[in-house]
């Protein structure tokens, strides 16, 4: 028996979300985050350099940029996409507290 791809659920979720201080589009992103009380790890790459690289290691060099692990899968969001942040964290844990750094 071969399950279809509906059927078939992430292990876990975890969210992550780069930003930098002045940048609209964060603001926005984490406003859309908290009020879908999605958990989320905030990052901010301008007094990070790690979270930086890390962005880099994502193919993007622009904030915001979220990361959403699934699993063994990850997809990467650059800017705020709100058609594609829905179809991506429809499955994603919420929290009653938001994580940031």
């Amino acid at each position: 028996m071969t399950p279809n791809s509906e059927s078939l659920k992430p292990i876990a979720t975890r969210v992550l979300l780069f930003t930098q201080p002045g940048c609209l589009s964060c603001e926005l992103m984490r406003v859309f985050l908290q009020a879908k009380e999605i958990a989320f790890e905030e990052r901010d790459i301008s007094t990070d350099p790690e979270a930086r690289s890390a962005m880099l290691e994502h193919d993007s060099n622009e904030t915001p940029t979220l990361v959403v692990f699934a699993g063994e899968v990850e997809e990467v969001i650059v800017g705020f996409d709100l058609e594609r942040l829905d179809q991506l964290l429809a499955d994603a844990p919420s929290s009653d507290s938001v994580t940031e750094s």
